[in-house]
């Protein structure tokens, strides 16, 4: 069986997690000041703020435990070291900001028809903190997130807390000039929704990922295509294509050459099968079994093993 990797094409992004580290401390300051404030004043917008800063604070600690994870070495009990942990920490992470957004839609609503005064003052200050320190972060983790979708789950709740402050900013205003208390629920509401919207969004992703999933990008009929051009192939097939992280995309196949070669034939093919799927594809580790005049091979590309 051949198996190459690509390694000398193939750059990881090197995340910081010391970024990750200062956004933790922030949102614990903002936490314990929303929550202080929230209940001084009287806002649920601030105390919904301050619930999802809360929920922030325990996701960037995963993200944090998770990418500390993912860089230990291989062993012989973990073939794959722990580089799927910053998956299940997008996972993990993606079903707390649903959480959080139903909670919020609950307290919205029942504060929608029972309205309370609001020491408007108190939400204003504060939610300018909050636009500061997450605004702050949201820098910090934005090359991050580009690259790794486990910084992408921690960026989207440090964003969308930075959001929330703007809107509880607003809602401040309003409250003291014209008095409209009912704007703090209609706030808290609109917060809950775009943290469904960005929640399922994540939820979808790193799902497709830890199921191993054809990433959406890779179209196998084409990956086919390009693998039949080479001289002395005849047919891939058995073939699957995943996300092991963020940076590592594998294939694993069956090929049946078109003649009974030697070895050190067959790595030469190898050999440019591997620049094709980086080069087109970007997958930069393959794993493939060579066969000749196998009469039980499969007719199908694609197998159920």
């Amino acid at each position: 069986m051949g198996q190459h990797h690509n390694h000398e094409h193939h750059h990881h992004h090197q995340v910081e997690g010391k970024n990750l580290l200062f956004s933790i401390i922030l949102n614990i300051v903002i936490t314990v000041a929303q929550v202080v404030g929230g209940i001084l004043s009287g806002s649920l917008a601030l105390l919904s703020d301050a619930l999802h800063n809360f929920s922030d604070v325990l996701s960037l600690v995963f993200s944090y435990v998770a990418h500390k994870l993912a860089k230990r070495e291989a062993s012989v009990n973990q073939t794959f070291g722990y580089k799927r942990a910053e998956l299940i920490a997008a996972f993990v992470n993606a079903m707390t900001l649903i959480i959080v957004a139903l909670f919020l839609v609950y307290g919205a609503v029942e504060r929608f028809f029972n309205p309370e005064p609001i020491k408007s003052g108190l939400v204003i200050w504060l939610s300018i903190i909050g636009i500061v320190a997450n605004g702050l972060s949201v820098l910090l983790l934005k090359n991050d997130a580009d690259k790794n979708l486990n910084m992408k789950s921690a960026y989207l709740h440090l964003f969308t807390d930075m959001l929330a402050s703007v809107a509880v900013l607003v809602g401040g205003l309003l409250m003291k000039y014209f008095q409209w208390f009912w704007v703090d629920s209609v706030l808290t509401l609109a917060i809950a929704i775009y943290l469904l919207v960005v929640g399922f969004d994540l939820l979808k992703d790193s799902t497709k990922m830890l199921m191993l999933f054809t990433p959406t990008h890779i179209d196998i009929n084409e990956i086919i295509e390009e693998v039949h051009k080479i001289p002395g192939t005849d047919k891939l097939h058995h073939i699957h294509v995943w996300h092991l992280n963020d940076d590592e995309l594998h294939l694993e196949a069956h090929l049946d050459c078109s003649e009974d070669i030697k070895m050190s034939e067959f790595n030469e093919i190898l050999h440019k099968i591997e620049h094709v799927l980086f080069d087109k594809f970007q997958i930069n580790h393959i794993n493939i079994q060579p066969e000749y005049n196998r009469e039980e091979a499969s007719k199908d590309f694609i197998v159920q093993d």
